[in-house]
Formats: C-alpha cells, sequence, structure tokens
C-alpha cells in the first residue's frame, strides 16, 4: 500500500475517532433505571432523592417518605401506599395505574401527564397537587374534584382546574 493511500485511511479514521467523541452516548451507556419492583418498603425514607423512572410496581410502601421526591416516569403500579408521604413530589409523565394510595399525601404534588387509570385514592390529601394531563377514571375525577383544594406551588395550578372540575 502506498504511502499516500495509508495517510489517507489515517486521516478518515482520525475524523471518524473525532466525530464518534462528539457524539451522545448510547443507551445503553446510561445504568438502567432502579428497580423496587415487588419489595417492602415499608418506612423507608426517599424524601428529596432523583428516582426517574425508577420501577415500585407491586411494592408496599407503607409509610414510606417520598417527600420532595423527583419521581418522574416512575412506575408505581399495583403498589400500595398506606400512610405514604408523597408531599410535593414530581410524579410526571409516570404510571401509577391501579395503585392504592390510603391515608397518603399527595399535597403539592405534581402528577402532570401521568396515568391514573383504576388508581385508588382513600382520605388522601390531595391539596395543592396538580393533575393536569392526567389520564383518570371518571369516577376517580369526581372523587377527586369533591375533595380537590388549592393551587401547586411550583406550577401554580389550582387543583380542581388541573382535574376538570366544575
Amino acid at each position: 500500500m502506498g504511502c499516500r493511500v495509508w495517510l489517507r485511511l489515517m486521516s478518515a479514521a482520525l475524523c471518524l475517532l473525532c466525530w464518534l467523541a462528539g457524539q451522545p452516548a448510547l443507551a445503553s451507556d446510561y445504568p438502567p433505571p432502579l428497580s423496587y419492583s415487588n419489595a417492602e418498603l415499608k418506612g423507608k425514607d426517599f424524601s428529596g432523592q432523583t428516582l426517574r423512572a425508577a420501577e415500585f410496581s407491586n411494592a408496599n410502601l407503607e409509610r414510606a417518605n417520598f417527600s420532595g421526591a423527583d419521581l418522574r416516569g416512575a412506575i408505581f403500579s399495583g403498589s400500595v401506599a398506606t400512610d405514604t408521604n408523597f408531599q410535593g413530589a414530581d410524579f410526571s409523565t409516570g404510571m401509577l395505574d391501579t395503585a392504592t394510595f390510603t391515608r397518603a399525601n399527595l399535597k403539592d404534588a405534581i402528577l402532570a401527564d401521568t396515568i391514573l387509570f383504576r388508581a385508588r385514592f382513600e382520605e388522601t390529601d390531595i391539596a395543592g397537587a396538580d393533575f393536569s394531563g392526567a389520564l383518570l377514571d371518571g369516577a376517580q375525577v369526581r372523587r377527586l374534584c369533591a375533595i380537590a383544594t388549592g393551587t401547586n406551588p411550583k406550577t401554580g395550578v389550582d387543583t380542581r382546574d388541573s382535574l376538570g372540575c366544575r
């Protein structure tokens, strides 16, 4: 191979390496989301933590503390949250379908664009919660509208308005 051909190949390889160095990392370069599915998390403290896209499906969250946590995109499908503190947590774009919130504190939580089908809210504090764009069953909306008060301090959205209450 001639010297010119070799130099061109090396130059092309160097250009390719420089181009690759400027590209975003591949999805496989990121760690997988945290999984707490089917876990016993009674009384655990997750307050203020970043738990984006974490999985909490079918978990026991009794008396756990998620106050101020970043839970965007997290999955809580089928979980039980009895006496659980979610005050000020951000659940945006998450999945909370078939979850049970009994005496849970969702005060000032952000539930924008979350999936909440068949989730149960029993004696749950939703004052100041933002449900903008959330997917809820009609019966859920009626029950939540009966107790909805306040305005979310981060989004400025009225809880009743976010639920579409009349």
